[in-house]
């Protein structure tokens, strides 16, 4: 599945499933944007093994829950690059509490990175992304299901779906809006924390015992940011190994 010459802008893309999605999309031919609010460090490892690889990639440094760095995210891409061909909404937080535990900074600050996050990068690519691009933008297999501690995360990423789906019929020009859902996936984030039983208990829950590795999400997120993908719009794909 070929990206030549596609400017992707990956959010969130320093570490975890943004790293390899950015590192999969670059093999691919794409001219990647890695994005980072505040790991430096990692982002510019990122586009390092990028460029190993023979592929194309810059760092830029832009926090999404803020309009003006959002902004101005764009704007640097399209001034390197010439143009923004797909858009790649991964950042995101979860904080995993019970709903009682969750202090309103708790509630603030993943509803103002998952949900305010994707809403300003929707605003920009209105008028910036390319003619016939594509917006992906990365939900959570948790929406449908009734995980305690996981509410806030889980109802942040229902608005995200939803959001998708309504975009995909006002941006027109050709663009196709996604949302791909990721189950459970290993990632040292994710991991941290995590007991052996309870990693275990989750595996258990999908047909293939297993977490997703990052790379299962990479493939399908690499489908839908091809052209192969374009009569697919207003969706949200599940990427879970029939967990859900």
């Amino acid at each position: 599945m070929t990206l030549e010459n596609k400017v992707i802008i990956v959010t969130g893309s320093s570490r975890g499933i943004g790293k390899e999605i950015a590192q999969l999309l670059a093999k691919n031919g794409a001219k990647i944007i890695v994005n980072h609010s505040n790991s430096e460090k990692e982002a510019s490892a990122t586009v390092q093994s990028i460029k190993d690889n023979n592929g194309e990639a810059i760092a830029i440094k832009a926090d999404v829950s803020n309009r003006e760095d959002v902004t101005r995210l764009f704007d640097q891409a399209i001034a390197q690059y010439g143009k923004i061909d797909v858009l790649i909404n991964n950042a995101g937080v979860m904080i995993s509490k019970k709903i009682k535990d969750n202090t309103q900074d708790d509630f603030n600050k993943q509803f103002d990175i998952n949900v305010k996050g994707v809403f300003n990068t929707l605003q920009e690519a209105d008028s910036k992304l390319a003619d016939n691009g594509i917006i992906i933008s990365v939900s959570s297999s948790t929406v449908k299901l009734m995980f305690p501690t996981y509410a806030l995360y889980s109802a942040s990423k229902a608005a995200v779906e939803q959001i998708t789906r309504v975009f995909s019929k006002e941006i027109g020009r050709g663009i196709s809006v996604n949302a791909i859902a990721p189950g459970a996936t290993e990632t040292e984030l994710f991991l941290k924390g995590k007991s052996q039983e309870f990693i275990d208990k989750l595996s258990s829950m999908n047909a293939f015992n297993r977490l997703a590795k990052p790379i299962d999400i990479a493939k399908v997120v690499l489908f839908l940011a091809s052209d192969d993908s374009k009569w697919i719009s207003g969706q949200v794909i599940g990427a879970n190994g029939a967990l859900v």
